[in-house]
């Protein structure tokens, strides 16, 4: 294989990819020992045990990635795509190797950072940040800075660069922070600029489109303090800034620094604000007991009303952490800091229902504890068994009430696509046989069952439902259908361990119309008339190739 950066052609690269897998399903040994090789699943295992694990195009693009030293197929993709631009000035190149460092809000694209690409480009054309003092603060180039620092004392507050950046926002939320080799020169940076007179509190607009790197919105501001606490984690930066005085109430960074909970003490030591930023229910979308309490800690209110749909709907933190179905550990820890066990949502059902709604038996067990026992209407019971999965009692509740669940309400409906984006396969099967409505939307993204199993990847239930009624056609808040869906999952992967190929061929067994190319661009394809880009694997099940 001619491993030149220069000769990488994705076309090329796909065809290796799709050549690997037919040789490995005539269990050619070379194919097989090139798995072993490269691919982690694969490490150490025999021909037969390989062969066992029914590999496919998705395994084969990571070999192959592999072997040319990326860490995945989507890093080699975006590396050909990066380098394979007809206009090769070097403009260009720079552009597109910001548009790695920096994310979409910062580079106007819809892309994530990706540093490992990045240090790669920059290893093979190290002349990509020289001379420019804001490419240097993004690779972390001391002298520059300092040098540009001397020259120009106004410079530090100034912003320019191809992506007129300030100095110090171009420093802390460059993705190279979290690449060892740059981390500390990035650091000497920050440092640099804060003491020749950097405002700590720099910010930029977001150019997140519909904005743009040209149009900024100015409704949205991108702090310095964001990208070094929320953005990149960065303990050490995001001291450094606040000790220079960064503002910790950025409408940003506390929210955000949850996501990686390194940050997060840090800001609040600092006076960060917990009411009105939405963190005491952001903590509450995973399960981190630890990062509650210490927010609880530091005045956060188990009490506090939503700011904003679709929080509204469940009207507090601890209706919140039911409805995201957090362990009895997690609620017990809101109820002892002072959580109303008798709050209700506001069409009125109590936070011991809501938890019976939402199958969570043992929270609803401690909330009963709490509170006084209420009685359940067989509406309720039937619910609360399907939602636990108990056969035997929803199907002994629908005999004696045949009307259910035609009689449930909107609301009660609406668990069916909660709990399928929540992954409780086994209940929303028993909802289904019992009837329930398959197209009904609910969840975050107001999207039917199958818009959501299609989201996670989740190829038997997904065909589960297509087989009892479901249409690709199915309607999701963001005005697509399950076709759609599969689009952005499978070129964004929001699960770890989707089968989005096995999606794309429930679909079409269902009536998605095959695919056919586009001749205006080979990465796309025309579904019903419509244009739309799929994973490799995907397109090649939808076009039957």
């Amino acid at each position: 294989m001619d491993r030149s950066p220069a000769r990488l052609n994705l076309e090329h690269l796909k065809k290796q990819a799709k050549e690997l897998v037919r040789l490995y399903r005539q269990a050619v040994p070379e194919a097989l020992a090139r798995f072993r090789h490269a691919l982690p699943t694969a490490a150490g295992r025999s021909d037969a045990e390989i062969i066992a694990l029914d590999l496919r195009l998705h395994d084969a693009q990571s070999c192959v990635a592999r072997d040319l030293g990326f860490a995945s197929w989507q890093d080699l993709r975006r590396y050909v795509e990066a380098q394979s631009h007809t206009d090769n000035s070097r403009a260009e190149r720079v552009l597109r190797w910001l548009q790695l460092v920096y994310a979409g809000d910062v580079d106007g694209t819809t892309n994530r950072a990706n540093p490992r690409v990045a240090v790669r480009m920059l290893t093979e054309d190290p002349d990509l940040a020289a001379d420019d003092p804001y490419l240097a603060c993004a690779v972390g180039e001391e002298e520059t800075v300092r040098r540009a620092a001397a020259d120009d004392p106004a410079w530090v507050n100034r912003a320019g660069g191809p992506l007129k950046l300030l100095p110090l926002v171009a420093v802390t939320h460059s993705s190279l922070l979290q690449v060892a080799e740059f981390c500390d020169r990035l650091h000497r940076c920050a440092r640099i600029l804060l003491q020749a007179g950097a405002d700590p509190n720099q910010s930029i607009s977001s150019r997140w489109p519909p904005a743009s790197l040209g149009e900024p919105d100015d409704r949205y501001k991108l702090s310095a303090l964001y990208g070094a606490a929320g953005r990149n984690h960065d303990l050490q930066l995001t001291k450094m800034l606040l000790e220079a005085g960064a503002d910790p109430d950025d409408n940003e960074s506390l929210y955000h620094s949850l996501e990686g909970f390194v940050t997060t003490g840090t800001l609040l030591e600092h006076g960060a604000r917990i009411a009105g930023s939405n963190a005491m229910y952001k903590v509450l979308d995973s399960e981190n007991v630890a990062a509650l309490e210490l927010l609880l800690h530091h005045g956060g209110d188990p009490n506090e009303p939503a700011g904003n749909a679709p929080l509204t709907d469940c009207g507090s933190p601890l209706m919140w952490a039911i409805r995201r179905r957090r362990s009895r550990r997690c609620i017990a820890t809101l109820l002892d800091a002072g959580a109303n066990p008798k709050v209700a949502t506001p069409d009125g059902i109590s936070a011991y229902r809501f938890a019976l709604q939402f199958g969570l038996t043992d929270v609803a067990d401690l909330l009963r504890e709490r509170t006084v026992a209420e009685p359940l209407a067989d509406s309720e019971q039937f619910v609360a068994a399907c939602a636990g999965g108990d056969t035997a009692e929803a199907h002994r509740i629908q005999a004696e009430r045949p009307d259910l669940p035609a009689a449930l309400s909107t609301q009660q409906l609406r668990l069916l696509p909660e709990l399928a984006a929540a992954g409780v396969d086994d209940a929303v099967r028993l909802m289904v046989v019992l009837g329930w409505p398959i197209a009904v939307r609910g969840g975050d993204w107001d999207a039917s069952a199958l818009n959501h199993a299609v989201f996670r990847g989740d190829a038997k239930l997904a065909r589960f439902l297509l087989e009892h009624g479901a249409q690709w056609t199915e309607q999701h808040g963001f005005g697509d259908n399950a076709a759609g869906t599969l689009s952005w999952a499978s070129c964004n992967e929001p699960v770890d361990g989707g089968d989005w190929a096995g999606c794309a061929q429930a679909l079409l067994d269902h009536g998605l119309p095959r695919a056919i190319p586009d001749g205006n661009d080979p990465e796309w394809v025309l579904i019903g008339g419509r244009r739309k880009l799929f994973s490799d694997d995907v397109r090649d099940v939808l076009l039957g190739t």
